[in-house]
């Protein structure tokens, strides 16, 4: 591995906003934000929307999908002719 041309990894933690679930890992991300962890130091944090804590295809959580509500739309905007031809 060539010196000098890696970013300088260490230890962030990161707060799924979502799901409120915090976790401590490695990264090179960059932020003014702070935070004391449960093992008294204090490291960067960087807020997301979304991780595997959150996400539905990690939770195994189905989302109820408005079907009736977008083909009562598209029979509005189109006519109920639309629909029916193929």
């Amino acid at each position: 591995m060539r010196t000098r041309i890696h970013p300088e990894s260490r230890p962030v933690v990161f707060r799924d906003r979502a799901a409120d679930v915090a976790f401590l890992t490695r990264s090179t991300a960059h932020s003014p934000r702070t935070i004391e962890w449960e093992d008294g130091n204090t490291y960067p944090l960087i807020d997301v929307e979304i991780s595997s804590a959150s996400h539905p295809f990690y939770t195994r959580a189905s989302r109820v999908v408005d079907t009736a509500g977008r083909v009562e739309r598209f029979e509005r905007r189109y006519g109920r002719v639309a629909s029916i031809q193929r």
